[in-house]
């Protein structure tokens, strides 16, 4: 097994880092397919990669570990905030929905927010609790653990197969695209 560990700056141009005030927040909304499709194309967003949130070890070989699905969302703090990334997030998911995000079923599709930014996860606790409907609410926000990046084969996979299934309505996923 090897370290699967993955750089917030993968990507990006020593110039973008220098320049750009970059954070990094990680979406749960099950199937990473859709949810990178749509996350990709908000303003603000400058990187995106499917990856596992959250689980026990980092490899993707082996069983099961307890990761969620996710999207490492890298933004232009100057373009966008988390609020704004929170709103749009919410668009795209069934916030009441346990482990079941459309088709797909279990505990790697929960629909969950989570950051190594503790700032992060107080705006996402913040931004559900100042929510009417905060008692149904099942997402989980939680402290960024671990991370793997997914294989090669997730990334921007509606991309090459735009006829996969994804949980996203085509009018949601592609509403903001640039």
């Amino acid at each position: 097994m090897h370290n699967l560990r993955h750089t917030m700056t993968d990507g990006l141009s020593e110039e973008e880092i220098a320049t750009r005030k970059l954070e990094t927040i990680y979406f749960a909304g099950g199937c990473l397919w859709g949810v990178q499709a749509f996350i990709k194309t908000l303003p603000g967003v400058v990187l995106t990669e499917a990856g596992r949130a959250n689980g026990n070890t980092d490899s993707r070989d082996g069983d099961y570990d307890g990761y969620a699905e996710s999207v490492k969302t890298i933004f232009d703090s100057e373009l966008t905030t988390v609020e704004q990334l929170l709103t749009y997030f919410f668009e795209v998911i069934d916030p009441y929905s346990l482990n079941k995000q459309g088709e797909d079923v279990g505990l790697k599709y929960r629909t969950g927010i989570y950051s190594k930014n503790s700032e992060h996860v107080d705006i996402a606790r913040h931004f559900i609790n100042s929510r009417a409907d905060v008692e149904k609410i099942v997402v989980e926000v939680l402290p960024l653990t671990q991370y793997v990046k997914s294989a090669e084969e997730h990334q921007d996979h509606l991309d090459s197969y735009p006829d996969a299934y994804c949980h996203i309505p085509l009018e949601l996923l592609y509403k903001y695209k640039r």
